[in-house]
């Protein structure tokens, strides 16, 4: 078999870096270099000549599932401008982001959930890979934290909030808890928010 072109190898790595974004986020990182390979399609001897370590890939597909999830929420927020002002596109951009957060579909589709909530448990088990990940999660958290912001309240507790309910549903999936979890969350976070304007009718449920 010929050498593997510049371009093509360049596709390959790609394709492990983004396969790897959403397994780590589905499995954890524990997920072995044979079976991530496997899922890209690619052979386990390819993984050496593309990256010095699995930790170097872990650290790229935390990068990479925050840029995805920076341009969905930039093409979700511009859905929302128009003729409405400022204020009521941020309102009815949070009150969106909680709504698709803690929906259903998002605790059933971690691959291609949050970073925040799909990176959180392993980061916080692995101190070495924190340490190489840990200023591009936290960008990450304040960029999220931010987005939730309403007056004086900097959005931190709301991401809380939302990320703990997360957890908690996805642990009690397949009980009516669950449900319940999300649906209080959602609650706190919406009905204790004054004058916020309604938001228009939801379409599909993509949470980022």
């Amino acid at each position: 078999m010929g050498r593997v072109s510049r371009a093509q190898a360049q596709e390959n790595r790609q394709r492990v870096v983004a396969t790897a974004s959403r397994l780590f986020r589905e499995r954890g990182t524990s997920v072995s270099v044979a079976d991530l390979m496997k899922a890209a399609g690619l052979t386990h001897g390819g993984f050496y000549k593309q990256f010095a370590s699995k930790e170097d890939l872990v650290g790229e597909a935390i990068v990479h599932a925050f840029a995805e999830q920076a341009a969905h929420s930039a093409m979700a927020f511009e859905e929302h401008t128009g003729e409405h002002t400022e204020e009521h596109e941020h309102a009815a951009a949070r009150r969106n982001l909680i709504e698709d957060y803690l929906s259903v579909w998002h605790r059933d589709h971690p691959a291609e959930g949050c970073p925040v909530s799909g990176f959180a448990a392993d980061l916080g088990r692995e101190p070495e890979q924190a340490a190489r990940s840990q200023q591009v999660y936290i960008d990450g958290v304040r960029n999220r934290a931010a987005r939730l912001a309403t007056g004086d309240d900097d959005g931190m507790a709301q991401l809380c909030t939302m990320v703990g309910a997360l957890a908690l549903a996805r642990a009690t999936r397949g009980n009516p808890i669950s449900e319940e979890l999300l649906q209080a969350a959602r609650t706190a976070l919406t009905d204790n928010t004054p004058h916020e304007p309604q938001p228009p009718e939801p379409g599909p449920v993509r949470a980022r």
